[in-house]
């Protein structure tokens, strides 16, 4: 099963370009599912039709799902959120607060996204489309089984054996609810399921994750960091939509600045998100609602191409962990061997391979760091990030609060 993941910044049009492309996938003959995953939904208005917690009809071939938040709670979380608000009912809180509270941060997004294993264990769709929450919510979502690995395997025996001796102990001197052994079960069960998601989402071979943009300066630096972080987390993006481009038919003088800005953001888009293929959806005439107007912009996106196809494979940047420092390893096919120069500014870097030229949002972890050597290793290039504590001197020249190193 095929798993697409669409994001980008609130606003930019991701729900209409993942109702799109699930038309098309539909009309090409791929049992296709979409699924929002935010909470704020409107994938129904995109299509225009009624959509509720389990998958409807939309035309053939084609399911759209927008889950409602208790109703998922109830099936994957239900144990656990009893306790949490048993626990909050102790501490005072009135019964209906304690249930609001139960619903812990983040939860609902988490357990949509259990949904998509279910649909691959079934096999019923060739395709699901997942419409996600603006990037800042994706990127916690992502990285939640990460950190819910480290607490299930070095804290969580502990805690379990803990409950179990504690147990009687508390339950003959204090009323304070401890979590049973049902609790504890579906803490266990979630996780493994949570493995099985991260385990597909991670595959490169059936998932992948497409950046929504417009050419505007606060959209393309977050989608920036967004690219970044789903590097470092191992999740592969295979395209950028940029989304709302003027048509060249608007001669408009009113529009000529727009016009302009359109231009330059467009030539900078190209530069930091290469190698990734970058695909242009121009501003429609008329608004994007209705499955009509969804093919429409399907087939200005895609022109004949499969919209399920992977149009890129594999990352574009990683980063290793060396004896010293960090290793940043960044894709730039095409590029020269020539002279490598960089400037490090706070928590980008500015790259310049021959005419070749590429801005990087940096993960929190270098931003800081030193920028020691950088060289070309084929069509990749490694630049190395010293810790302080590193011994000598990194070949670096300041320029105020930059840093600039070359080879």
């Amino acid at each position: 099963m095929r798993v697409i993941l669409f994001t980008g910044k609130g606003g930019v049009g991701k729900t209409s370009l993942a109702a799109a492309t699930a038309v098309r996938a539909a009309d090409m003959g791929k049992r296709t599912l979409v699924l929002s995953t935010d909470i704020a939904h409107s994938l129904a208005d995109s299509f225009d039709v009624e959509l509720a917690n389990e998958p409807r009809q939309i035309i053939a071939n084609l399911w759209g799902q927008e889950t409602e938040i208790y109703k998922t709670l109830e099936t994957y979380w239900g144990a656990i959120q009893r306790y949490i608000a048993a626990l909050m009912s102790w501490r005072g809180m009135s019964g209906i607060v304690a249930d609001e509270v139960a619903v812990l941060p983040g939860m609902e997004e988490l357990a949509n996204l259990l949904y998509i294993e279910r649909y691959r264990r079934e096999g019923n769709y060739d395709l699901v489309i997942v419409d996600s929450a603006p990037t800042g919510e994706t990127l916690r979502l992502l990285s939640f089984p990460d950190m819910l690995h480290w607490w299930m395997n070095r804290l969580f025996p502990i805690q379990r054996k803990v409950a179990a001796v504690m147990r009687p102990v508390v339950g003959a001197l204090s009323d304070i609810p401890l979590p049973s052994n049902s609790v504890l079960d579906a803490v266990a069960e979630l996780y493994a399921e949570l493995e099985d998601v991260h385990k597909l989402l991670l595959d490169a071979e059936q998932s992948s994750i497409r950046l929504v943009v417009n050419p505007e300066k606060m959209v393309i630096k977050e989608a920036q960091r967004t690219l970044t972080y789903l590097n470092l987390f191992g999740y592969s993006t295979d395209a950028v939509i940029v989304n709302r481009i003027l048509p060249q038919s608007v001669s408009d003088d009113y529009f000529a600045g727009w016009k302009e800005s359109q231009r330059k953001y467009l030539k900078y888009i190209k530069e930091a998100f290469s190698p990734l293929p970058i695909l242009n959806m121009p501003l429609l005439d008329q608004e994007v609602v209705g499955v009509e107007m969804l093919r429409r912009m399907a087939a200005a996106v895609y022109g004949e191409a499969d919209p399920s196809a992977f149009f890129f494979r594999g990352q574009v940047q990683t980063i290793d962990k060396t004896s010293d420092g960090y290793l940043l390893n960044l894709k730039l096919p095409f590029a020269s061997k020539e002279q490598v120069s960089l400037i490090h500014s706070r928590d980008e870097l500015n790259i310049k391979v021959g005419s070749y030229r590429r801005t990087v949002a940096l993960p929190h972890v270098l931003t800081s760091l030193k920028v020691g050597d950088a060289k070309m290793d084929g069509q990749t290039l490694r630049i190395h990030f010293l810790q302080p504590s590193a011994a000598g001197e990194p070949a670096v020249k300041k320029h105020g609060h930059k840093e600039e190193a070359s080879q």
